[in-house]
């Protein structure tokens, strides 16, 4: 028997392949399923399933794909939902044979209504392991606030108290040596305190994550729970939908992307079809210069997961920009979230483009050094946009925070008419700030280099700390 996790960090999900005599169960496959079979063909195995421990939200799952080219059956746990493609439905304890070993569905709603964990069993009996999707996290719960945004009546109160009882009722009965494998990590938002450990036992579990504490009643619980959730990126329900409904073709989706555009041609395809241009190299490079109006988000960050956050509609035509040789990555990773409609790229990159005479805009960098010159002569306006549980924690005094995330919502609290100096922690998030309004036709920007790191390294800069409030005894 095998057991391999298959982690993707940008993402903080776990995929696994499971083989046992010559079969083998895919759960939880990433949209692009080549290195899934390609797995197979290394032990000459053939996939007998693809188990979905529920309809994801954060990413387009590969089942539907993966099921057409090997002939494998997608299984889900009991769901009123009627599926796009053929499915099995299983039942609550509903057992499947894989080689000599076993795998149990245990339906566990709360998460999502369909939620379940598959028990695997070993060739003797024993009871191994448990892959609890997003019902079980490491030193966490799934969220239990996600499915009323597909179905309205299922509040996040009667999700978590489902979430309860199926943590109490079929999990925590489980014997403590079982090996606890989660979908996700640390950096999802599918949960809101995971650890950066992808595997642990179920008996570590129940000694420490807060929710499976014995004594924990159902209203601590659910209070416990809901306490402190963000509102979910907006790209969640339509990936839902993606994974219940169908979707394009993986292969489709990359040979339309890999669509090699001279600047002319990339030029008149921008002007004709509304595509957001997505320029996806390092900030500091795209700051150098760039095509007017494109949106910078690097590859080399949590790129999917704010492409799903920043813009709103899947089904949005895009056009990317892209270092030379990574098209193919920047189309699989805009996939897995839903967004399949890349027309293609700017070949030859931003190179081409300068070669070719077209406008090209910058954005102004400044160091710390120069601002605090600045600040001799002037008040200076500072706009830090990292999470507010960030700017909370600490941050520049008399800085306004308007979190990237939530930047739709907050641009009426940027006035056009001042000079704004714009950090996040490092970098990244600030250089997304600054494209999305330089688009929006925001033209004083300036970016603060090293951000918040660099103006607090250099001790200048006064600093607002939280103080957590005490009872007056």
């Amino acid at each position: 028997m095998t057991v391999e996790q298959i982690y993707t960090g940008c993402l903080a999900e776990a995929a696994y392949y499971i083989e046992s005599k010559g079969e083998a169960v895919i759960i939880d496959p990433l949209r692009e399923i080549q290195p899934y079979i390609d797995r197979t063909k290394k032990d000459n195995t053939k996939i007998k399933y693809v188990f979905e421990t529920h309809f994801h939200a954060d990413f387009v799952s590969g089942h539907i794909d993966l099921a057409k080219k090997t002939g494998a059956t997608i299984v889900f746990g009991p769901t009123s939902m009627e599926t796009g493609f053929e499915a099995l439905i299983a039942e609550d304890g509903q057992e499947f044979k894989v080689g000599d070993i076993t795998l149990r569905l245990i339906h566990t709603p709360g998460h999502t209504m369909e939620s379940s964990c598959f028990l695997l069993i070993d060739e003797e009996g024993k009871e191994k392991g448990l892959f609890t999707g997003d019902t079980l996290f490491i030193g966490d719960v799934g969220r239990p606030d996600l499915a009323q945004k597909v179905v309205a009546e299922l509040t996040q109160e009667k999700l978590a108290i489902h979430l309860y009882h199926s943590l109490r009722n079929k999990i925590m009965p489980l014997a403590d040596d079982i090996i606890v494998y989660p979908a996700h990590g640390a950096g999802s938002a599918c949960g809101k305190n995971m650890s950066s450990e992808t595997t642990d036992t179920l008996g570590h579990q129940k000694a420490t994550n807060y929710a499976l504490q014995p004594e924990m009643t159902q209203d601590e619980f659910v209070k416990a729970v809901l306490d402190g959730l963000t509102p979910p990126p907006g790209y969640f329900p339509q990936n839902v939908l993606m994974n219940i409904q169908g979707y394009e073709a993986f292969d489709s989706v990359m040979k339309k992307g890999k669509q090699a555009l001279s600047p002319a041609a990339f030029e008149a395809a921008a002007n004709e079809t509304g595509a957001i241009v997505l320029d996806t190299r390092n900030a500091q490079e795209f700051a150098k210069g760039f095509v007017p109006n494109s949106i910078n988000i690097g590859i080399d960050g949590s790129f999917a997961s704010w492409v799903g956050t920043l813009l709103k509609d899947v089904k949005q035509d895009l056009l990317i920009i892209t270092e030379p040789g990574r098209e193919e990555e920047v189309i699989t990773r805009l996939a897995r979230v839903g967004f399949d409609n890349t027309l293609g790229y700017l070949e030859g990159g931003i190179i081409a483009w300068k070669a070719a005479k077209k406008e090209i805009d910058l954005i102004e960098s400044v160091s710390v050094a120069s601002m605090l010159e600045k600040m001799k002569e002037e008040q200076l306006h500072i706009l830090d946009v990292r999470r507010a549980s960030e700017f909370d924690s600490e941050h520049v005094k008399d800085a306004q925070n308007v979190p990237l995330d939530y930047i739709n919502q907050h641009l009426s609290e940027v006035d056009k008419s001042k000079t704004w100096y714009v950090h996040c922690r490092s970098g990244y998030r600030s250089m997304v700030f600054l494209s999305i309004l330089r688009a929006r036709g925001y033209r004083n920007l300036l970016e603060v280099q090293g951000g918040f790191v660099a103006m607090k390294e250099s001790g200048a800069f006064p600093m607002t700390e939280y103080v957590c409030p005490t009872t007056m005894l």
